[in-house]
């Protein structure tokens, strides 16, 4: 299968002995850039999706299809492997089923599968948790719309900061019996948090961000933590640029004037002009 390299890459991630901060991806060119600065994985988040496909905040506005031909975008651009935050599957667990189905095919290296209630209850502004029983079935299905085995399913749990870690680690039990791949938590507050959920599972740990007394890499891995998202900034940073570019320029800066531009060599790298150029010469008989 054409990305079989990417899954195994990510699986050995998961395997190894230590612990590694992602890439925060989204679309074509912030994949590149994280390939090329040597990210040994990309994260492609629920929010930044949102943001970056529809522009909206992260309410689970989003479809399947955007999510699944945003990643299929990056699969094109790059070959750096990408971890989906696919939230709740988008429905009960035969759409996870489908889910799957579809990120598997647009080249996701693995993907998230929440227990979070999304959309969110009427009338209820606190986040929800979806039974433990329902989660469960949603984690069988997703295993079950798995074609290629080396596609990494992970079950995510935010019961941390939701109801308790005790319960955390209740459904993560829960889902590692099932067989996932290994174990999404967010909401750890604490080191002592931390050490209670490994010691009572054995699978890989991926942490959804973290206070700072959790950012030590080398105590992270002791923990048996392999990946510790750092946030989603590279979205954030572009929209601050395209506003002060934007602005400037609405305000009469000539373009010639305007700051924090990119120099030309990057342009080219992230655009791959060296093999565009190489692939019309070769392919359209045009002077290299």
């Amino acid at each position: 299968m054409a990305f079989r390299s990417r899954r195994e890459k990510l699986r050995l991630i998961l395997s190894g002995g230590t612990c590694v901060h992602p890439g925060s991806v989204y679309d074509a060119i912030s994949i590149r850039i994280a390939e090329d600065l040597g990210f040994p994985l990309g994260m492609f988040g629920g929010s930044v999706a949102s943001l970056a496909v529809l522009g909206d905040p992260d309410v689970t506005l989003i479809t399947l299809t955007e999510l699944a031909e945003q990643m299929r975008r990056m699969s094109r651009a790059a070959s750096l492997p990408v971890l989906v935050d696919a939230d709740h599957g988008y429905g009960n667990a035969l759409n996870v089923r489908r889910t799957v189905q579809e990120l598997e095919t647009a080249g996701a290296a693995g993907l998230t599968i929440e227990d979070t209630l999304l959309p969110a209850a009427f009338g209820e502004a606190k986040a929800q948790l979806i039974s433990l029983e329902e989660g469960v079935g949603k984690m069988k299905a997703a295993l079950d719309g798995r074609g290629d085995p080396s596609l990494v399913i992970m079950g995510r749990t935010g019961a941390a900061s939701i109801t308790s870690i005790e319960d955390a680690i209740r459904r993560a039990r829960a889902y590692e019996a099932v067989g996932v791949d290994a174990l999404f938590f967010t909401g750890i507050k604490s080191r002592a948090e931390l050490e209670a959920i490994a010691g009572a599972t054995r699978l890989p740990i991926v942490l959804g961000g973290a206070p700072d007394e959790l950012n030590a890499l080398d105590y992270l891995a002791s923990q048996r933590v392999r990946i510790a998202l750092q946030g989603h900034a590279p979205i954030a940073a572009a929209t601050q640029a395209v506003y002060e570019v934007q602005k400037a320029l609405r305000e009469g800066t000539p373009p010639k004037a305007l700051k924090g531009l990119p120099s030309v060599e990057l342009t080219n790298r992230v655009t791959r002009e060296a093999d565009v150029k190489a692939r019309s010469a070769d392919l359209l008989g045009l002077k290299k």
